[in-house]
């Protein structure tokens, strides 16, 4: 689980509620017709744009950023150096018995035990990692999406309000209620894309590109075992995809 995405998440909403509170009524704040206007114009309109599939799939794909963990490139690199020494030892046959957690790295080890060519497992792992990024940007685009609805339908529901309070000026007790949906809409809008959908989409992408460096990591990996790469060799180009900060500093 990635705790940031949490904390960030709690501390945001936490902050503006806290705000509320300390300010007077906290259900001042709380008007049926905006959050209506707002989130089911949100969803509304975001569900005009993709097909139903791609919609509810989007908040599946919104729990990774939760619930999903990126592998430690260094371990990776660890089991691939572990991998390839045994693969210059014993063959690649006796790859099949090792336990590898990584499902693409498992995938690849598979192609390779199975005697596939080196291209051709080169071509089905660049074509699977192709078609994961490609659903990672579907949901990615979806809460770009809802974050780009949510302040315009605040926009809508500012200008329902207005409209309702300007039509009633002759009535005292209607200017409120229509001031509440006026500004109320506005400030859920704005909640809703800068504390929610907009974090959500940007973890999302920075999850999709670690993922995607990781991939590589390990396409490297399957190609330096197919061709018989010295370990410390594999070893010392696989710690390009690394941080310098994290390199192991050799004497």
């Amino acid at each position: 689980m990635d705790i940031a995405t949490v904390v960030g998440l709690l501390a945001a909403t936490g902050v503006i509620v806290g705000a509320i509170a300390t300010g007077g009524d906290v259900m001042l704040f709380v008007n049926v017709p905006s959050i209506l206007i707002v989130i089911g114009g949100t969803f509304g309109a975001t569900l005009a744009q993709v097909t139903l599939k791609d919609f509810l799939s989007s908040f599946s794909l919104g729990l990774k950023s939760v619930l999903y963990k990126v592998d430690d490139p260094l371990q990776l690199i660890e089991k691939a150096v572990e991998l390839s020494d045994l693969a210059r030892k014993n063959g690649l046959l006796a790859l099949e018995a090792v336990e590898i957690d990584n499902a693409f790295l498992k995938k690849g080890i598979n192609l390779c035990v199975d005697g596939h060519d080196p291209a051709l497992v080169q071509k089905m792992l660049s074509r699977d990692i192709s078609l994961t990024l490609q659903r990672h940007e579907t949901g990615q685009a979806m809460f770009k999406a809802m974050g780009n609805m949510a302040p315009a339908m605040g926009m809508i529901g500012t200008l329902v309000g207005l409209v309702q309070m300007l039509a009633n000026m002759s009535d005292p007790a209607s200017i409120g209620p229509a001031m509440a949906v006026a500004l109320l809409t506005t400030l859920y809008g704005a909640v809703i894309a800068n504390g929610f959908a907009l974090p959500i989409a940007d973890k999302l992408a920075r999850a999709s590109t670690l993922e995607k460096l990781n991939r590589m990591l390990i396409m490297e990996t399957i190609s330096g075992i197919q061709e018989g790469m010295n370990p410390r060799v594999l070893e010392q180009m696989l710690h390009n995809y690394l941080p310098e900060s994290r390199r192991p500093v050799r004497e």
